[in-house]
């Protein structure tokens, strides 16, 4: 299959891992709307391919992301143009739409995409970069990584949904202090709040990050990685006695899944399962009402 060509991305495929990589290296990867609108078409991309088990954001070069670019942060402090980007036509919005409207508003979509996203953090983290770091579902750090939000250095609130997604991360406290200071922090302190899972080393950080969703699709029914990404995300939003009735109601139907054979007799036969993609037959998700 060929891949896309992208202004400021690099996007390979290898089964079963799609490789986001934020490609403004020379601008420690600084984002610009058009190249937010290019990361939603990626993902877009990799959530439609079967051979995407899960994907891996990162960044080229020493660096993750700077956050938003500061000429463009320039212009707008001086009232000329904007942070947002319209929404072009020919670029479908990624993720599950039966999520609800909570989870379609902003970089909200990253936590509806259909499959597994681990943020590889590579270096700097800053910004909005962090946003779209805290806003995927597992996080790798390299051990010179460094974190900062820098929104009330910069005269700024809290944006894009960072104070409903990091609070959740580190509780309330720790959020506050880390908005509030916009301090620099970095790999083992990330670790311990909770802001990643793993620090691992420099060289390894891809290896071990592509290990993990290989591991997934190796063990993992990616039509169950589908539903549990989707439980845990409306839960959050829902009291306990409506997710325990709904978590219900998708074990029932997992029940009658070609998937549950599989894991059985897998188990049974002492062998690896051998689980169909997402898209290669497994039975479709029935709709759950959008919360609104």
């Amino acid at each position: 299959m060929s891949q896309p060509q992208y202004q400021s991305l690099l996007y390979q495929v290898d089964d079963p891992v799609a490789t986001i990589s934020f490609h403004r290296p020379d601008r420690l990867n600084a984002l610009t709307g058009p190249m937010l609108l290019e990361l939603a078409d990626a993902f877009g991309r990799a959530e439609r391919d079967d051979a995407v088990v899960g994907i891996v954001l990162t960044g080229s070069g020493r660096g993750f992301s700077a956050g938003a670019d500061m000429e463009m942060l320039s212009a707008v402090s001086q009232g000329e143009g904007s942070v947002a980007s319209e929404w072009r036509g020919d670029i479908e919005k990624p993720g599950d739409p039966e999520m609800g409207d909570d989870f379609r508003g902003g970089y909200t979509w990253m936590l509806s995409v259909r499959k597994p996203v681990l943020a590889a953090i590579n270096g700097p983290c800053a910004g909005l970069g962090f946003v779209l770091a805290m806003l995927c579902d597992i996080r790798f750090a390299a051990a010179e990584a460094v974190f900062t939000t820098a929104f009330a250095n910069r005269g700024l609130i809290a944006e894009h949904g960072i104070s409903w997604i990091l609070p959740r991360l580190v509780g309330p406290s720790h959020a506050l202090d880390l908005l509030w200071t916009g301090r620099k922090f970095g790999a083992d302190e990330a670790l311990r709040l909770g802001v990643v899972n793993r620090v691992v080393p420099q060289v390894e950080l891809l290896v071990q990050s592509r290990s993990y969703i290989i591991d997934l699709a190796r063990s993992s029914a990616p039509s169950s990685l589908q539903i549990m990404k989707r439980q845990v995300y409306r839960h959050l939003n829902l009291p306990l006695g409506p997710a325990l009735e709904e978590s219900n109601r998708l074990m029932a139907e997992s029940l009658t899944r070609d998937d549950f054979k599989e894991g059985v007799a897998s188990f049974l036969e002492k062998r690896q399962p051998r689980f169909g993609r997402v898209g290669e037959g497994t039975a479709p998700l029935t709709p759950t009402p959008a919360r609104r």
